[in-house]
């Protein structure tokens, strides 16, 4: 991805000051008030950002890049493991307005070979008359189009290219976290949770800012690694994500779609975000990003997602 960027306006700008609730019998009321209101405010931004030009531009480039296979994706990170978006050389040119540098090496992968096939032995004709496929009912011209097999194909990644930037979104929280990191990998050891920050020259996981998972088959407790980065307020922000997961997720339920649980931990990163003074109103376009049904989802899962809001605000405030 490259150089555009959705600027935060003035308002967003302005970094809002660490909420305080009083000591008293009303406090978790009061508490659950203001994450309710948050999450009802992120609602309304992912609304924004769903109708947003920025946002239908991106989605457009996002669509014209295809997911690929999983030996596909091991063939990619093999000959170029630093490569985020894959195309072929003319799709680069003519879909995207960048073009090859010179002397860059094609990424080499599958490309599936779609071609009339025989209802019999679904094969292309010419294998088909090989094999005296005794099928003659219609002709090869009028035969379904089908998988018939596989050819090797070039792409290359699109830091092997120049030319026009690709629509980028800016999802990263901004703020001065004052220690907030610290203690969020406090708070992870406090609820039992291993908690790494690794060097960017180490992290194994793609593009991908933090992850959540098992060491092992019988690892009883979430490892939690997140790649630092310079902006500590959104690295603060993935620990949140991360720990988030942890809480609600790290038991998938097998029915659960992806993009809702997503959705889930960054509700909870957006309204922790807040309630320790960092802005994250672009967090709208990651959840807008995830799910199209974002502000439905949100509002469904008010309850658990200001619950685990209210355990990692009250773990980090402890813990600390």
């Amino acid at each position: 991805m490259s150089t555009t960027h959705s600027e935060p306006t003035d308002d967003t700008n302005q970094q809002e000051p660490t909420v305080a609730f009083d000591e008293s019998d009303s406090r978790a009321d009061d508490m659950r008030e203001r994450l309710d209101n948050w999450v009802e405010d992120l609602a309304e931004l992912t609304d924004e950002a769903l109708a947003s030009e920025q946002f239908q531009e991106w989605l457009d480039v996002q669509s014209k890049f295809h997911d690929y296979s999983h030996r596909n994706t091991l063939l990619i990170k093999l000959q170029c493991p630093e490569a985020t978006k894959v195309a072929g050389y003319w799709t680069w040119q003519n879909e995207f307005d960048r073009h090859v540098q010179e002397g860059e090496s094609a990424i080499w992968i599958w490309a599936p070979i779609i071609t009339n096939r025989c209802p019999k032995c679904e094969n292309a004709p010419s294998y088909h008359d090989k094999i005296d496929c005794d099928y003659d009912e219609t002709d090869p011209e009028n035969w379904p189009e089908g998988l018939v097999g596989f050819k090797p194909t070039s792409v290359f990644d699109v830091s092997q290219t120049e030319g026009e930037p690709l629509p980028e979104l800016d999802a990263e929280a901004h703020g001065d976290p004052d220690g907030l990191v610290d203690a969020l990998l406090n708070a992870g050891e406090a609820l039992g949770y291993e908690v790494d920050v690794v060097a960017p020259e180490q992290w194994e996981h793609a593009s991908a800012n933090g992850i959540c998972k098992r060491r092992s088959p019988v690892t009883m407790h979430p490892i939690i690694e997140v790649r630092d980065r310079d902006n500590s307020a959104d690295l603060a922000r993935t620990l949140i994500h991360e720990i988030a997961h942890a809480i609600l997720h790290f038991e998938p339920d097998e029915d659960e779609e992806e993009a809702k649980i997503e959705v889930e931990a960054e509700a909870v990163a957006y309204v922790v975000s807040r309630h320790f003074g960092l802005d994250a109103a672009n967090s709208r376009f990651y959840l807008a990003a995830w799910d199209g049904d974002a502000p439905e989802t949100v509002h469904d899962r008010l309850s658990r997602i200001s619950r685990t809001a209210e355990e990692v605000i009250d773990t980090v405030e402890t813990a600390d």
